[in-house]
Parts: C-alpha cells; structure tokens; sequence
C-alpha cells in the first residue's frame, strides 16, 4: 500500500499506539489502514449421495475440480455467500443445513467456510467460472484431480462423517509444507487437545 484511501497521502508503516504490529498509517490525516485475512465461503451441494464439484474455468488451478466456493462480499451473510457463489458457479440452488469445515491457511491469509447445503433441484450448469459441473458419488470422486486442499480435506472428513451418520462440525489450520509436490500438513482443533 502507498496511499490513503480516505485522503491520497502517502502512508508509512509504523505501530500504531495501543497496537503490537505494524500497520500502513497516513502520514498526513492519521488514518489506520487495517489489512486483515479474506474470507471464503462455499458450499457442499448434496444430492442424496451425491455432491456437486466444479470443474474450474479460471486460475489458479484452472481446470481442476472444487467445491463451488468463493470470496464474501461486503453486506453478505456467510451463508449468503456460499449460495450465491453456488448459483454463480453452478447455477444451482441450494438450502443450506450446517457450517462444516472452518480452515485457516495463514500462509495466504485466508479463512474457509464451508457449509453443507441440499441442492433445491437438479437443475445445474456450469458458470462463467466453470468449464463444467457435475454429481459425483464418493467413489466417483476425482481425488488427484482436486484444486485445493482445502476441498480435499472437507470431502475426506464429510465422507467420514457420512459412514458414521454424524457431520460434526470442523476447524483447522492448512500449512504448505512444499508447493511444488503439493505437500501440505493439517492441524485439527480437536486432535490438538
């Protein structure tokens, strides 16, 4: 950042008081200017035992499959969001049922919600986002073919959950362990217990 939004000024990085980090501040109206992590909400569609996925048309990774997922929008519940980021990229409607994964990766300061939610109908296409869409049951599923772990990681807790008969709620941390191999560790709330 170079500038205030509130006045045009250039801004310095210093800690404001009463803060403990540093922070992009105006040097000529005072204003603090807070950088905080993005929130991404999304959705699983269920359709009986299967999920809609999301074969995507843009980057990054550009022709995998996801769960229908995106940023929040000012004004917007996170529930709000995971349906209209399912509308946009599937163009499916969907009720939504339960918080599930809640992941951080600091690493690109992001935050995950992602909720179950049944889809209303079958009547689904792909997105301006979407190179297609489609209802995979678990076995269908294209495991080496997932954009993020982020999805990986929900879809093998929620077909855990499903054998069980039980979705409880999860919360966890995502770190890169190397990008290039796609290596990566997971640290559950619960298992830190």
């Amino acid at each position: 950042m170079k500038f205030c939004s509130s006045c045009g000024a250039g801004v310095e990085l210093s800690i404001p008081p009463g803060d403990n980090r540093q922070r992009f501040v105006c040097a000529s109206c005072g204003e603090i200017h807070y950088q905080n992590p993005k929130v991404v909400t999304g959705c699983i569609p269920e359709w009986k035992d299967k999920l809609l996925l999301c074969r995507r048309a843009i980057e990054p990774r550009h022709g995998l499959w996801t769960l229908p997922a995106g940023f929040m929008e000012n004004r917007e519940s996170a529930q709000q969001g995971a349906v209209r980021e399912t509308l946009e990229e599937a163009n499916a409607r969907v009720s939504i049922t339960q918080l599930y994964t809640t992941f951080n990766l600091p690493h690109i300061s992001q935050v995950y919600l992602l909720f179950r939610g049944s889809l209303d109908d079958l009547d689904f296409s792909p997105g301006p986002e979407s190179l297609e869409v489609a209802l995979f049951s678990e076995k269908e599923i294209p495991w080496d073919e997932l954009a993020f772990p982020v999805i990986r990681e929900t879809l093998r807790y929620y077909f855990q959950d499903r054998k069980k008969g039980v979705f409880l709620p999860r919360v966890g941390d995502i770190y890169w362990r190397s990008r290039a191999s796609g290596e990566y560790r997971v640290s559950m709330l619960e298992e830190r217990s």
